[in-house]
């Protein structure tokens, strides 16, 4: 999102723009507490790594992942919730991918952060 942010003579910026960035920002924070709720879960992310390779049917998610249909389902409404996933139906199939391809990057970005914590011998302490 880009937006611009008009200076002053005396190099200020106006308080309308300074608000309108605070706005922008927690919008912004909002939105990353509702993706990253959406990740925290081990089913959900390995149906994103799933979807990220290519397109999936929703049944052929299902027996991938070894969980019921019921359970998918409620796994793509959070993540449709956040806006990662989106479906499309054709008659009685329903095709699942990603909304945007930053998605995977953010998840591989997310487990190369990881991969260094293991090989730098970090724990997590949850």
């Amino acid at each position: 999102m880009a937006f611009a942010i008009w200076v002053g003579v005396d190099g200020e910026v106006p308080m309308r723009e300074r608000v309108t960035r605070r706005k922008i920002d927690e919008e912004l924070y909002e939105r990353q507490v509702g993706i990253c709720k959406a990740f925290a879960n081990p089913t959900r992310l390995r149906l994103l790594d799933l979807v990220a390779r290519r397109d999936y049917l929703a049944g052929d998610l299902h027996k991938q992942l070894s969980i019921s249909k019921a359970n998918l389902s409620q796994h793509l409404a959070v993540l449709k919730a956040a806006g990662v996933i989106v479906t499309r139906r054709d008659g009685k199939r329903i095709h699942c991918h990603l909304a945007f391809p930053e998605v995977k990057k953010a998840c591989t970005l997310i487990r190369k952060v990881l991969r260094v914590q293991i090989r730098n011998g970090s724990q997590l302490s949850i």
